[in-house]
């Protein structure tokens, strides 16, 4: 048995907590990192998963990283480089027409215009007051929620400072700000747009990772969410990483490292140690232990709290609150070897500029809302909302010679089957199972059915494929229901009500131990940002 003694443990090396290590190390702590699987990065890795082809595995793209973890930790400097997609989105509807997106505003309206002169028109003011929205919330990432319910003059000073971040802003600005925290991403858009195309492409920023369709209330804030963040200085956009997304993660472990930190891999953790009602360590399965007076865990609050902490340890309410948070996912990813390149019917040809952006398989609001339906009764979408990427047009090295890579994102995909309750009820292997150790392979086959009927070659070129349902996304990330934000990003479980009420500050019940992941503000997405204010607020108490 192995034993040590540092100033701060994390448990868990995905980025945020690579990023939480990052910043106590700079701060002069000895920090040790602890991650169960061989290697570091959670959800944002590259691996070799066909001899040849390097993929990521799960999260595919950037754009949330903060800039200022960026600057401060040296990723560049560290290998971190992010081609920003162009064009951004492009769209295939069955009637054969398409709708491209591009970083050029100009080229992005003439292509609007085909569908609706009048939102081409009304595009540019929609960019804008989407803009001045993300800036106020982009100006909450990086802080820490304050007290709530407010308890004393220090809270309300607090309060104030979060009320000060919409000053400037007009009333209609305001009444956006409002809006878009409680709409539906498809009431929004109705709002700016007429064309049920560009609606559509907008939209499925809305439901990515979601357990709604675009018509449920708060999926207006999704979309804000995936509208935020940039790359190169280009504000919204997201981009590929060099090396796929392992390169985030190498970067910022490199950067731990050089500011002192050890990383362990193959170390997963089985227990906390509370002696005298404080965190003081971890217990390896191994058996082998390790103390400090700060545990910082990068785990989702369900593994953290019910799972490896002894929850009679936690007041009763905390608890409950903690078991009603809610986190089952509803994503699915299925990553590809190809041997080619998908042509599409609406646009044929390879290589040609649809291959480098974002491709959406989904050609209406009805469409998308159809496919929540199946999965809001329990099964898999018949017709599912499907993004594909190809990293390989801007990174080569990613496959052999001619041959590329390439994700397919799926909403919707419930972590809790049911039996099929009849016809239209979702996806059925003809067997009514309610396992996806059985659906796995029919659902895949199933999807590149669809797929195939806006790219009749893909079957021709697919070499190798891997689908990855929630409950895979479970056992390999650790990410309990297969959520890939660590819970539900609803309203009601954002800002000052993440994990749960009054438990919001990265602080937990038990002195000593902190919640650094996407369980905490501001939630998923591969940007840092709850590592670093989790690392702030244990160098507050040092």
């Amino acid at each position: 048995m192995h034993s040590g003694q540092f100033d701060a443990i994390v448990i868990g090396g995905g980025h945020n907590g690579l990023t939480c290590a990052a910043y106590l190390g700079k701060a002069g702590k000895k920090v040790l990192v602890l991650e169960r699987r061989n290697l570091v990065g959670g959800c944002a890795v590259t691996e070799e998963v066909w001899p040849g082809y390097r993929v990521s595995t799960a999260s595919y793209l950037t754009s949330l990283l903060q800039e200022r973890i960026i600057r401060e930790l040296q990723l560049e400097r560290h290998g971190y480089r992010v081609d920003a997609k162009d064009p951004a989105f492009f769209s295939a509807f069955p009637d054969g027409r398409h709708l491209f997106f591009w970083q050029d505003a100009q080229n992005t309206l003439d292509e609007i215009a085909k569908f609706s002169p009048r939102d081409a028109r009304r595009f540019p003011a929609y960019e804008a007051h989407i803009e001045k929205l993300a800036q106020v919330a982009e100006s909450l990432l990086l802080t820490t929620p304050p007290p709530f319910p407010p308890n004393g003059l220090g809270a309300m000073v607090e309060w104030l400072r979060v009320a000060g971040r919409i000053r400037g802003l007009n009333t209609a600005e305001i009444t956006g700000l409002v809006k878009i925290f409680s709409m539906s991403a498809s009431d929004f858009l109705d709002e700016w747009f007429e064309s049920p195309e560009v609606k559509v492409t907008l939209a499925t920023d809305g439901v990515i990772g979601a357990n709604g369709g675009p018509r449920s209330p708060g999926t207006a804030y999704i979309l804000l969410h995936h509208c935020m963040g940039g790359v190169a200085g280009h504000r919204g956009l997201w981009g590929f990483v060099r090396g796929g997304m392992g390169a985030v993660s190498e970067a910022l472990a490199t950067s731990a490292k050089e500011r002192g930190a050890t990383i362990l891999t193959d170390a997963p953790v089985a227990q906390i140690i509370v002696r005298h009602g404080k965190a003081r360590g971890v217990v390896l399965q191994s058996g082998d232990e390790y103390h400090a007076p700060v545990v910082a865990s990068n785990l989702d609050p369900k593994r953290t709290f019910l799972e490896i902490l002894d929850p009679s340890l936690l007041p009763p309410d905390f608890t409950n609150s903690i078991r009603q948070f809610r986190c089952e996912g509803t994503s699915l990813k299925i990553n590809f070897a190809l041997r080619g390149l998908p042509e599409f019917t609406c646009l044929p040809g390879a290589p040609l500029p649809l291959h480098r952006a974002t491709m959406h398989i989904c050609p209406s609001i009805d469409y998308v809302e159809r496919a929540w339906d199946d999965a809001k009764y329990g099964r898999p979408s018949q017709r599912p909302l499907i993004e594909l990427t190809i990293p390989t047009m801007y990174d080569p090295s990613l496959a052999p010679a001619g041959h590329h890579v390439m994700g397919a994102f799926l909403q919707y995909a419930p972590y809790t089957l049911k039996p099929p309750t009849g016809p239209g009820a979702g996806f059925d292997d003809g067997r009514g199972s309610t396992s996806w150790d059985e659906l796995r392979e029919p659902y895949g086959s199933h999807v590149l059915d669809l797929i195939a009927e806006y790219c009749p070659n893909i079957r021709d070129i697919v070499v190798d494929m891997q689908v990855l349902t929630p409950l895979d996304l479970e056992r390999r990330f650790g990410l309990t229901g297969g959520n890939i934000f660590h819970g539900e990003m609803s309203f009601e479980q954002m800002f000052v009500m993440r994990p749960v009420a009054g438990w919001a500050r990265y602080r937990t019940p038990v002195p000593g131990l902190y919640l650094c992941g996407s369980g905490a503000h501001p939630g998923g997405g591969v940007m840092g940002a709850p590592g670093y204010n989790c690392a702030r607020e244990v160098l507050k108490q040092a």
